[in-house]
């Protein structure tokens, strides 16, 4: 069966401990792999049967946006097996944002991804619209969302723009709302909102997992890691574990992704 990793992160090997630990250290985890780096991605996904990954990497400054996008553009160049992401931030300009998409768009990148508690912005801001007006139906946007502990990403902010900018494709991470996963039945009736499963199964019960991925559709999931945070055996392991028929296996696991990127 096909496997895509819709979620994992990558760094330059110089700065890849580094912000590896400090990943583990916002969330308090114990983080699976030592470093972020792609080749360890490669061969941790491969181990466990993932054969392409969706790849990204956060901007804290917009100075830095340019400079992590051009870091992945050449992995992608470098590794077939990247699907890249795009990062941005909220004080580049409007027409700074729109350039930036365009030269993503042409750089064949598949995706935005956006972390509003790590760049330090709410997803229905105002300064977070044009985002939205530059990317349009052109590529989706991949949001961290929730976290009991701060209000930029909690789950009624992405509905809210989703509810707003139509056209776009909005991804939900770990299930549209780590640690806020009760916060969810906003989602309800939005057909641009999608959600990957990453950070979140070794958190809820099977029953809940069960329950949300039925409640939404089958459809609307992505499978994912969110390497280097999780060993993707063991991340494979625990999605197998829930009650789902083959079909909607091949479907979380790949086909939706597919779809939605539009990829062979």
């Amino acid at each position: 069966m096909e496997i895509i990793d819709a979620h994992a992160h990558i760094y330059p090997a110089k700065i890849a401990e580094k912000a590896t630990e400090a990943i583990g250290a916002f969330y308090d985890i114990k983080m699976a792999m030592p470093a972020g780096v792609p080749e360890r991605l490669i061969e941790n996904g491969k181990k466990a049967g993932i054969s392409r990954f969706v790849v990204h990497s956060c901007a804290t400054k917009p100075a830095q946006v340019r400079p992590i996008n051009e870091f992945i553009k050449r992995e992608m160049d470098e590794h077939k097996e990247f699907l890249g992401f795009m990062t941005l931030h909220q004080d580049l300009t409007e027409e700074q944002v729109y350039e930036e998409v365009e030269w993503c768009v042409q750089n064949g990148f598949k995706g935005v991804k956006l972390h509003p508690d790590f760049q330090k912005f709410y997803i229905d801001d105002k300064s977070a619209e044009k985002f939205y007006r530059a990317v349009g139906d052109k590529l989706p946007i991949l949001f961290h969302t929730g976290d009991d502990r701060y209000e930029y990403s909690k789950p009624h902010r992405l509905a809210a723009v989703a509810k707003k900018f139509k056209k776009v494709n909005f991804i939900g991470a770990h299930f549209g709302g780590y640690r806020c996963w009760n916060e969810l039945d906003c989602y309800t009736g939005l057909d641009n909102v999608y959600f990957d499963t990453s950070s979140s199964l070794p958190f809820i019960s099977k029953e809940k997992a069960e329950s949300l991925i039925r409640k939404f559709g089958t459809e609307k999931f992505f499978f994912g890691t969110d390497f280097p945070m999780w060993d993707a055996a063991e991340e494979i392991a625990r999605f197998n574990a829930l009650s789902f028929t083959e079909r909607d296996r091949e479907k979380i696991f790949a086909e939706n992704l597919k779809g939605l990127l539009k990829l062979n």
